[in-house]
Order: C-alpha cells, then structure tokens, then sequence
C-alpha cells in the first residue's frame, strides 16, 4: 500500500506538465483558437452578480466554482447588503469540509477539512489579515494565535465568500487547511446608482432580551461610469444569556477525611480512588455586545487598459460580559497512603454522607458534610477595533503584458482593561452533587443553609487581570501576467509583508484576599435562574470597590506585568516571496483542458521578544531566526465529457508555527550539575506538508451540480514539546544567558558549567506528524423537474469524513497514544432546504458535526477532553411586498444546541454544558 502511494505521489507533477506542454504546443502547430472556458478563479470572484434571490445566489457560487482553475467553494450574497447568515463563519459552515466553533452562540473559528484556525489564512479584499477577540476560560479566552476570529465582522458588508482548498502560486504561503476570501462590495458590482437599508429586531427565548440590527448601503456611478464610490455601514447589538454547568475537569485526588464519620471507613478506599468532579458549580454567564462596522470602496476606470481600486473596512466591538458561579471545593487537598493518614486541604475535613459511583469509576453522585462553598463574581470589559486599508491597481502595458500591485495595511487590536473576579467562600456547610443519568446534562447541586446567610463569608480572592492583543500587516505585491498565445499566460511576481504581534498581561503579584472582608453590605443577591436554590448570594462589585477602591493600581491591589511576565511577549515575521506561474487553457483528447503550474519562494525573517528568566533573574531577551521555504503547486482540469469535470491538484504547503510556541520565555537554571532550558522556542520550523486532491464534477443542469473530492495532506510534523540534549550554544539563546545562569549555581561559570557543555532542553519541537486523508460529497439541485409547487424547491447538501491520527508523545519521545488532530471532527453535515416562489422565500438549514478532541492527552489522569457533536437548524422567510420592500424573519439555533464539553473517553464526564437559547429576527428592507 505504501509503496502504490509512494509511487502515485512522485509522477503525475512531471506528468502533466508533460501533457500540458504536448497538447498545448499541438494546439499552437495547428494555429487553434482556442476560447477560453474558463479565467483565473480571482477574476470570477471579482464578478459579483447580485439578484435579489438565494436561488441565484447558489448559482452564481456554482459558476464561479465551475470555471476555476482550483478546487474552491464560494458564497454569494442573495441581496444588496444580505448575506446568507447573520455571521461569516455562519456561512462558511454550510460549505463542504468547513466546522466552526463558537463564542457566545454565534461562530467565531473555523477548521477547514480536520486542520484548525491556526493552519487557515484568511484575506480580506486580497489581503492577509487576523482579527482578535475574547471568550471565556472554557472556550480558550483571548485569542492569542494566528487564527482568525470571524465574530468580529457582520457579514452585511461583504458580497462573497471564497474558500481555496488546493494551493497555487499565485496566492501567498502560511496554510495548511485552505485560504478563505472575504470580499467586501464595491460600485461597480452594481448598475449606478444604488440604496438599500434594512432594519431587524431580534428576540432571545433565553434570556428574553431584544436585539436591534440595522445595515445601510449607498452606492453610485460618476464621471461617466469611470468613477465609483460604495458606502455601507452596519449595526447590531446582542444580549445574551450563557448558563449551565461545569467542573474544570474530574480527578481521582484529593482525599476525602472520613465517611458517616470514620476515617478508617473501607468504602473511603472506593470512593477516594473514583473520579469525582473538581469544582462541580453553577454557571450564569451574561453577555452584552455592540458591534460596528463601515466600508468604503472607490473605483477608478479611466480607461478600458487601466483600473485602481481603494478598499477600507472598519470594524468595532464592544462588550461586557458578566460570569457568576456558585460552586463546591474538592480540587484542594492530598491523598491519604492509609486510612491512618490523617486528610488535609479543603477535602480533607469533608465527610462523605452518602455516593454513588458508575461502572467508569466516576463518582456521579456525593453528598457531604464540612464542605467549602464559593460564590465568583468575575466582570470584563472587552472589544476589538479593526481597521484595514488596501489600494490595488492593475494596468495593460500592452494587449498581452498586464501589470498589477497592490499595497495595504490592516491591524487588529483586543483590549480587556477590565477582567476583575471577586471570590467569596464558606467552609463547613452540607453540599451536594448528582450528575446520574440526565443529571449530566441538568446536575443537581444542592447547597445547605448557611450558603444563603450573608454572615460568615470570607475574601478567597481578587483577581485584577488587565490583558491585550495587536497584531498588523503591512503589504505590497507587484505581479505581471503575460499572454504567451491563446492558450498560455505567464504570471509572475514579487510579494512583501511584514507581520506584526504583541500581546500584554497585568496581574497583581498575589491573587490573595486583598484584606477584603465580606460584611452583609459587600454582599448582594444574585438570581440565576439554576438549580432548586437559584438566588445566590455573590460580591457586589460597586460596593466593594466603594469600600476599597480595588482599582486604585496601589498598594495591594497595584497590577503590573512584571507580576505576569509570562503572557508579555511579541513577534515580528517580515517575509519576501517570489512566484512563477503558467496558466494554461487547451485541449487534451479534443475536451478541455486548463489549470496551472507553478512555484512559489518565501523568505522569512523571524525576531521574537519574551521574558526568561536566567538564574533565577528576570530578563528580556529576543531570538532571531530566518527560514526559506520553496513550494511548487500544480492545478489540472479536464473536461472529457460535456459537464464533467475532472480535477486534480498538488502542492507542497507550509503553515508557520504558533506564535505562544516562539516566544523564548525560557526557563536557564543549573541545579547542583544539573543544567537546563525550558520553556517556548523560537527556533521552531513551519509546519508542512504534501498535498493531493482528486476532483469529480458533474453539473446536471444550469444550477446542479454532484461533486465527489477526495484529498490527502503528508503533514512532516507535529508541534509537541519535547526534550534534547545539546549544547547551550545550539539552543540560539544569548550566551550570556548561560553565564548568568551558571554564576548563580553551586561551582560558577568555568569547565564545570559552560555554554559549550551539553544542556538538557525541553522545548516544543516538530515532533513526528501523519497523514490526513478524507473525501467530500456535495450535491445541489433546483427540484424543476418535478411538477407544479414542488418545483419551488431545491436542496444543497455535504458530507464530509476525515481522518487524521497523530503519534502523541511525552518529552522523552516515548509514544504516549495516537490519536486524532485536536480539533478534528471526522464527520460534517451541511444541508439546506429552499422554497422560493415569485415574492416568497424560504429555506430552512442544518449544519452538523462530528464530535472532537480538544486535548489528545487528558489532564488530572482523564485519558483525552473533547467536545461532543452538535447539530443546529436555522431557517428564514422573506416576502417581497413591492419591488423595493420586503419583509424577512429568522430563527436561529432551533435545536437549542448545547456546548457539551467532556473529558475521558469512558466516563463522558461533563465539564461544561451551556446553553445560549433560540435567536429570532423580525426585520424589513428597503432598496432602491
């Protein structure tokens, strides 16, 4: 089997280019002219057809997929200024091999067949960028990475979606899973001049709140058709109710003291060694956002040879988010050898009354005496500001010789000033949990008394924990594309970017109780809505701070980021890259035949700035490091039978490695002889991989289509952390790091301890990777074949299945497990289901996938985390009352989908389960 892949993967790149040369110079011997069947996908794109129905839509997105020179999924809007869905990554879920993630209900990340945000780029109005926003603990808080946060945009300002699944030259480096394309509207998608405006009210069933929307867009023709100007802007405001449960894991730690009050009881044995829930707990999240955006658009045609286009794209948001818990203590204490070992900690002096625990070993059901009880309060302040600006222009030096550049800047930037939790507790009070059978989904926790009485409570503590994130691009290209003959265009060109990250956290120098003490007036009731007992009694924040003005940035409550260095770090990558390409359009056995060949070279200059800390002494050190990367990539497409096409694809692709991985915040110690590094590397490689995907289309009719892609990716490596011994001088450290570090052990800096010696270093390397393999089945199609009213309707559906199984090691290199990709769901659901009839529209959605593993190898002795399958079902009708008004209605979220999350694969033991409840729109839209 091996040695037929092996085989398979080294010829058809020599192979084609060797048909391609044969059937193009036959055809150029033989003075053919040959019409093209088809243009650059870039070019399609460009065509934005806009109808006013989501049937034309899908059609438009057929087109453009249909004549690409690469395998791509596109969007189109249905409307001036409407969007399918309400949000991009919404949308994009519907497109085969694409699952989304969500922060507060609404999709903010993307994988793209198996491979997570971090291995996608994204460019808006061609031009790479990120956008940052925050989230919850549970859900990976503030977005540090390289992957792209889609929440941040509504997706009134944008006209198409583009999802490119194989790699060409001519698009820039840095993914492994797909490069998305976000294309905002411009004046010349439309004929002259132009208005629409539209407004929504929203309903939450959950927290019963209302949400207005509202979205304009203005756009018209000057100077006789030379000269256009677009502008369109878009508000929106979300309140929204999170709650439910969590536990931050389950363990088998901790000791309980005694049970019905002996401490030598045998069923203490049972019940110490089960898994029981670490801080099983309530939750009630709130969440109110406001969301901004502007675009602008000015295009300039003063003549057929020459077009400038200027695009700016503002973005804003703006939120608050509100996190109460009420929750037990069993994740302090110690274990106890024997039964004679007195138990210690919060869990301790707990005495166990009554369990239950299930065939995993976990411990579903306790009921205690002497139990710690604490009340969290947390409160954030958060939002993200995006502002991108690009200006592109292409000219015709001659019938033959196109140039085109492009320069632009974008830059994101997140701000958590405020991220504040007050933690009250109360120790020797009753609690209970039960979690059997449905209780996983809806536990019942149930607190004593003395939880409800405002006396008695006590500062645990208070968390002061301001944070940020910018990243920029600053970017320009040159490209010149020369026409050969009718059927060869050369494309070649020059490409710079310089890509920008810094990232800040301040915390106090201890998250202790501050001095803070709980009087019944510190304390105000809060109602959850939760459990038997939903009014809790939690901090008040306006009062405490009253009382000890926790803000002042003084004295106990002074935050710096020298108390949390760790998170202060930044990067900066400036990379150059050159291509060459050759489109081909021809014939192969008298069918057509058209795609691409190229390469593509990129150089990167890589700085890294972080705190180490060297013999015990803090200090900022930066880490230079430069890698060069050559990528060829090859498109065919063949059409030997009218309407079927055939498509394959190769490419060798890198995505550059995470941006918390090449921080070198090192830990440079020596211990008695023994000396270490520990800690981030910058020094990491890309990760990349080899390629391969196998198209079949067949397009039944002027809007259907049924498509099987089947595609592989040879992924060389998997950033995992591991452990080397070498020389303190191949680490790229500063040796003065060394010296440091050896003057503050036991013998000082000499033959002893040195650079030169061999260090033992435990850093992320590019551990061993695997193959990623997986297919796509898509099938659309209008019902005009079947009779009167029920030819009306159509369908659009996908199934995607992908595999992809990793070696997880431990630091030695001693294979821990294999398992799928984190993030990795191996099967996907898309379908929809539209009726459209003269001024009637309707369709009703479903986007299911798979469940995934968040973490390959479990903490607190859990074997693996992960999230559970989710299935949504949207749906939406419009009605066309004239040719300028129509009414629309949406209904989000119909199933009530949870986020489920688990760890272990045998005990499903839940971590957190939040419910955000139905979203409905009543809108109406007006234009002109």
């Amino acid at each position: 089997m091996a040695a037929q892949a092996q085989a398979f993967r080294l010829h058809p790149l020599v192979l084609a280019m060797a048909i391609a040369a044969g059937s193009t110079s036959a055809v150029a011997d033989q003075q053919t002219d040959t019409t093209a069947a088809t243009t650059k996908a870039e070019e399609n794109v460009e065509v934005i057809q806009v109808t006013g129905s989501f049937r034309d839509s899908l059609s438009n997105a057929l087109n453009v997929k249909r004549q690409s020179d690469s395998a791509i999924d596109s969007i189109m809007a249905e409307d001036i200024a409407d969007f399918p869905d309400l949000n991009l990554a919404e949308s994009l879920q519907r497109i085969p091999g694409v699952a989304i993630s969500r922060a507060a209900g609404e999709g903010r990340q993307i994988t793209v067949r198996g491979l997570g945000p971090d291995f996608t780029r994204v460019r808006i109005n061609g031009m790479e960028a990120i956008s940052t926003s925050g989230g919850t603990d549970q859900i990976g808080g503030a977005n540090r990475g390289r992957g792209f946060d889609f929440n941040t945009f509504s997706s009134d300002l944008f006209s198409s979606l583009t999802v490119r699944k194989t790699a060409s030259a001519d698009v820039e480096e840095g993914s492994l899973g797909s490069t998305v394309d976000l294309r905002a509207a411009r004046p010349f998608d439309y004929d002259g001049f132009t208005f629409t405006a539209s407004g929504q009210l929203g309903y939450n069933d959950l927290s019963e709140k209302n949400d207005p929307k509202a979205s304009f867009l203005i756009s018209d023709h000057f100077l006789d058709g030379k000269f256009g100007a677009l502008f369109s802007a878009s508000f929106s405001e979300r309140n929204l109710k999170d709650q439910g449960a969590s536990t931050v894991r389950w363990n088998n730690v901790n000791d309980f003291g005694s049970y019905k009050g002996s401490t030598t009881a045998t069923e203490l044995n049972e019940i110490n060694n089960a898994f029981r829930p670490r801080l099983p707990r309530y939750d009630s999240y709130t969440h109110d956002m406001e969301r901004i955006g502007l675009s602008s658009a000015f295009q300039f045609r003063p003549n057929e040879d020459t077009k400038i286009d200027l695009d700016l794209l503002y973005a804003k948001t703006d939120a608050t988010r509100n996190e109460v818990f009420l929750q037990g203590i069993l994740n302090s204490g110690a274990n106890r050898p024997t039964t004679a070992t007195a138990g210690s900690g919060n869990t301790g002096v707990m005495n166990v009354v009554d369990y239950f625990i299930d065939d995993t070993n976990t411990m579903t059901y306790g009921a205690f005496e002497n139990a710690t009880i604490r009340a969290e309060n947390r409160f954030d302040e958060l939002g993200t500001e995006f502002t991108q600006a690009n200006l592109n222009f292409s000219h015709y030096l001659n019938d033959d010789l196109k140039l085109e550049a492009m320069v632009g800047s974008a830059t994101s930037e997140f701000d958590n000033p405020v991220q504040t939790t007050l933690v009250m507790e109360k120790r020797g009070v009753d609690f209970s949990y039960d979690y059997r059978g449905a209780g996983r989904e809806s536990p019942s926790l149930v607190f004593g008394d003395g939880v409800f009485d405002p006396n008695g409570w006590t500062s645990n503590s208070v968390r002061l924990r301001p944070l940020g994130a910018e990243n920029g691009y600053d970017t320009a290209e040159v490209n010149l594309s020369w026409t050969l003959t009718d059927s060869i265009t050369l494309k070649a060109g020059l490409h710079y970017k310089d890509f920008t990250f810094e990232t800040f956290e301040a915390r106090r120098s201890a998250e202790n109780a501050a001095g803070v003490v709980y009087t019944p007036e510190l304390i105000k009731e809060y109602n959850s809505g939760l459990g038997s007992q939903p009014v809790w009694l939690v901090p008040d924040f306006d009062a405490v701070n009253a009382a000890y003005n926790i803000y002042s940035n003084t004295g106990v409550f002074e935050v710096s980021k020298d108390f949390r260095r760790d998170d202060n770090y930044s990067a900066q990558e400036e990379t150059t890259g050159a291509y060459l390409m050759a489109s081909f359009n021809t014939e192969l056995n008298e069918a057509p035949f058209w795609g691409n060949v190229g390469i593509r070279r990129a150089s990167t200059d890589q700085s890294s700035t972080a705190w180490a800390t060297v013999g015990g002494t803090a200090q900022e050190i930066t880490v230079d490091h430069s890698y060069d990367e050559t990528l060829p990539s090859l498109n065919l497409n063949w059409e030997p039978v009218e309407d079927f096409i055939v498509r394959f694809g190769y490419a060798e692709v890198m995505a550059r490695a995470g941006l918390s991985a090449i921080r070198p915040n090192v830990s440079v110690s020596v211990s008695g002889s023994a000396m270490s590094v520990s800690g981030g590397n910058p020094y990491l490689e890309p990760t990349k991989a080899k390629t391969y995907d196998l198209g079949l289309e067949y397009y039944f009719g002027d809007e259907a289509m049924i498509a099987l892609a089947l595609f592989q990716k040879d992924i060389n490596s998997h950033v995992q952390s591991l452990r080397e011994t070498k020389a303190f001088t191949e680490t790229g450290l500063p040796v003065q790091a060394a010296i440091d570090a050896c003057n503050a052990g036991p013998s000082g800096y000499g033959d002893a301890c040195n650079e030169n010696l061999d260090w033992s270093v435990t850093t992320p390397l590019n551990g061993p990777g695997g193959d990623l393999k997986g297919y796509e089945l898509s099938y659309q199609t209008p019902f005009s074949m079947l009779p009167e009213f029920w030819n009306r309707f159509g369908f659009i559906g996908n199934y995607t299945h992908v595999s992809a199984e990793m070696d997880y090691i431990n630091v030695a290199g001693e294979v821990q497990a294999t398992r799928d990709l984190t993030g990795l769901s191996r099967k996907t659901v898309a379908a929809t289901l539209y009726y459209e009839h003269e001024a009637l529209n309707a369709r009703v959605s479903l986007a299911k996938r798979d469940k995934y593993l968040t973490t390959a190898i479990g903490r607190d002795n859990n074997d693996m985390e992960g999230t559970n399958a989710t299935t949504n079902i949207d749906a939406s009708v419009s009605y066309s009352l004239t040719e300028q008004w129509k009414l629309t209605f949406e209904a989000l979220n119909l199933t009530d989908e949870v986020d489920d999350q688990w760890v272990d694969s045998s005990g499903n033991r839940l971590t957190y389960y939040h419910e955000t409840g139905r979203q409905y729109y009543l809108g109406a839209q007006y234009k002109f």
